[in-house]
């Protein structure tokens, strides 16, 4: 789950985080009347204009604006509010921008780098940081990877002095900087492991002339599985941001993520789901999504599951491959009958069926009266669905 930077901030706030003074606002009007109370909180005139959405490389695309004054902040606002912001991360289509975020501009010293996640060869969250701040991180990592320094956190002793004064020493802080840079980061674990974080970053991280040490950016994602430990966190989703068909699959509790391809899938297991995947790749297609409808299905499940395929406008073939263990055949047989019956079928089908209620599975669809091509095994289901949807 991903969550704007606005609220990211809130988050570092209640965890001792310093951020900069900043409003957020839902349209122009608020956005214009956070610019007053930015400026009378901040003591001076510079603001920032900051669009929110789920994606990165804002800045170069347009959505983040350093103002002078209060007339160039209303100008500003004016423009990013309601724009279609393209950036490396949205993809050409861009993201439509419904909110913004007022902050005061600062004086800054310095950029760094800092992030948080998983690093899965160590089997430990990691903390990131570089000299290289402001800049993508990708870039970093792929022209001068050595200027990126990972540290494992221990789980059972948490953060230590001793790896904050590595990371002193690698940015290259001052003494008066350290000390604020170790609360910093002993705050910034603390969040991370308490909130179930999958990633923080902050980029740039900054420090002031006077000798502050601030984030100026906050990108928070937190591990979809254990959001049962943090309902309060439901309030802050923007469902605008996330992709629809998705969210639908969530309702249902699909394990669904949408693809660029052109063959829809409907698996039971993971492990099938992606072995389907590779398949139909190898006899020259592309999966439109990734959808295992696990091994407790329902015919209700099977139906919202096939209908939300169908809702894909790139589908152009839909291939239903069944293992059936604990899930049976005839159930899957029954939802794709009722979502056929329901929103019609308007691209090829085909079904590979196999295990238990097998027989009374195809039984179902063979009775149906519906364009259902059968498939005697996986490779020939997705060879038949590859050419049939040309």
């Amino acid at each position: 789950m991903k969550i704007h930077e606005y609220q990211g901030k809130e988050l570092f706030r209640r965890y001792g985080i310093p951020v900069p003074i900043g409003v957020p606002a839902m349209n122009v009007d608020e956005a214009i009347a956070a610019v007053d109370k930015v400026q009378k909180e901040s003591g001076t005139d510079v603001v920032v204009v900051k669009a929110q959405i789920h994606a990165g490389g804002r800045g170069k695309g347009g959505g983040v604006k350093v103002c002078m004054n209060k007339a160039d902040a209303e100008a500003a606002i004016k423009e990013i509010y309601g724009m279609q912001l393209v950036t490396h991360q949205t993809g050409p289509e861009g993201q439509k921008v419904s909110r913004l975020l007022i902050e005061q501009g600062l004086d800054i010293k310095h950029e760094y780098y800092l992030g948080m996640t998983l690093d899965r060869s160590l089997g430990r969250v990691s903390v990131m940081v570089s000299t290289e701040g402001g800049m993508d991180i990708e870039e970093v990592a792929a022209k001068t990877p050595e200027k990126i320094v990972k540290v494992p956190v221990n789980p059972i002793t948490g953060w230590q002095p001793n790896q904050t004064r590595q990371l002193v020493s690698v940015l290259g802080l001052t003494k008066e900087e350290a000390k604020p840079f170790g609360k910093f980061l002993n705050q910034l674990t603390k969040a991370y492991m308490e909130m179930d974080c999958s990633l923080l970053e902050i980029n740039p991280l900054i420090t002031t002339n006077d000798g502050r040490v601030m984030a100026l950016d906050a990108k928070v994602n937190f591990d979809s599985n254990a959001l049962y430990r943090h309902k309060e966190l439901d309030a802050w989703r923007d469902l605008a941001e996330e992709d629809a068909a998705e969210v639908e699959a969530q309702k249902y509790n699909l394990s669904y993520i949408n693809l660029d391809g052109t063959i829809g899938c409907m698996v039971n297991g993971a492990g099938l789901a992606m072995s389907t995947m590779d398949i139909i790749k190898h006899y020259g297609a592309s999966p439109a999504n990734f959808l295992d409808v696990g091994g407790g299905a329902t015919a209700e499940k099977v139906t919202a599951a096939f209908k939300i395929i169908t809702s894909d406008s790139r589908v152009k073939g839909i291939f239903v491959n069944i293992f059936g263990g604990i899930m049976k055949c005839d159930t899957i047989a029954e939802g794709v009958v009722t979502a056929v019956k329901e929103v019609g079928l308007k691209v090829p089908l085909v079904v590979r069926l196999e295990g238990t209620n097998v027989e009374l599975g195809r039984k179902i669809l063979n009775e149906s009266g519906l364009a259902v091509t059968s498939a005697s095994d996986m490779a020939d289901g997705a060879k038949k669905i590859v050419e049939l949807s040309k």
